[in-house]
């Protein structure tokens, strides 16, 4: 999965989710995806930027996420996904896949 792929997808759900309240970065296999959910819309770029929750995961975890074939929770206890930052960000995350 391209970064510009996996980008469009994030567009796709965020423009039609409710503004997270925050900021997000997504580090899928080292490269940054910014979704900015601070201002009336959530935005998606890619960019390395500081963001108020970062979630880092493979490529493989993040396209297991968006069919459902992984539990999230499980992933994260199991050190598939680390999440750094606002956890409360992290659970909102759920609104901008699939």
């Amino acid at each position: 999965m391209s970064l510009e792929n996996i980008v469009a997808q994030f567009e796709k759900k965020a423009v039609s989710a409710s503004p997270i309240g925050g900021s997000i970065k997504f580090e899928v296999d080292g490269q940054g995806i910014l979704i900015d959910g601070t201002g009336d819309t959530n935005t998606v770029i890619a960019s390395d930027d500081e963001a108020d929750c970062t979630i880092s995961l493979t490529a493989e975890v993040l396209e297991k996420l968006r069919d459902g074939d992984i539990n999230p929770m499980m992933a994260v206890m199991g050190g598939q996904i680390k999440i750094t930052g606002d956890m409360g960000l992290a659970m909102k995350v759920q609104s901008l896949m699939g």
